[in-house]
């Protein structure tokens, strides 16, 4: 799966030899970058939606968000029957991690609309768990638990907003995990600025929330 180089002259596995470029860290399991993985030119087995490439999961629903006014994807959504996980990918410096600047900005938004947001210790780092009041169909209100992650890569950012059972939850084999863990970024080599979203694009046949 994981993309393999040359090593060079002087290398431990000696030259000729493949290396393994595989992520540490809180990624050695996924999400990945382009660059980490093999992407054959004909591979299916992947949607293309741009930014993100998703592994089809048997019981879970793929559904882009777009923005009313511009008609731009904002979001891909995977959604099962014990939950679902909201993705957005954004720029980010070489060397540097924005997830703290905006696991912040994040905190102040749910404040601002009367919720709470609580750093909480995950797999991938700190997490905010976020309680908000919201109306149901059928008029009541009640209080919905989310999970932000955020999942920072080489010049990218995830941010994956998890509902339902995988907020309060979390299964290592899972299907909402699973699938966040398959997830593919392409930061792409052009200049983007750092906070912004990486630009997503609609595949045939797509679903739009």
């Amino acid at each position: 799966m994981f993309r393999r180089k040359k090593a060079e002259p002087g290398d431990p596995a000696g030259p000729g030899d493949d290396v393994a470029e595989a992520p540490a860290g809180p990624r050695a399991t996924g999400p990945f970058d382009a660059d980490e993985v093999d992407l054959p030119e004909d591979d299916e087995s992947r949607i293309d939606l741009g930014a993100l490439l998703i592994t089809p999961q048997e019981g879970l629903e793929v559904q882009l968000q777009a923005d009313e006014s511009t008609g731009q994807v904002v979001a891909v959504v995977l959604a099962g029957q014990t939950g679902a996980v909201e993705l957005r990918a954004f720029a980010a410096p070489r060397n540097d991690d924005i997830w703290d600047d905006v696991r912040r900005q994040v905190a102040a938004e749910v404040a601002r609309m009367g919720g709470t947001a609580t750093e909480t210790p995950g797999p991938w780092g700190t997490e905010l768990t976020v309680q908000l009041g919201v109306t149901l169909d059928d008029g009541q209100r009640a209080q919905q638990t989310s999970k932000v992650v955020g999942i920072s890569g080489p010049r990218w950012l995830l941010r994956a907003t998890l509902f339902g059972r995988p907020a309060v939850e979390h299964q290592e084999d899972g299907d909402i995990e699973t699938a966040l863990r398959n997830v593919v970024v392409v930061r792409g080599s052009g200049p983007v600025p750092p906070g912004d979203q990486l630009p997503m694009t609609v595949p045939p046949n797509a679903q739009r929330a």
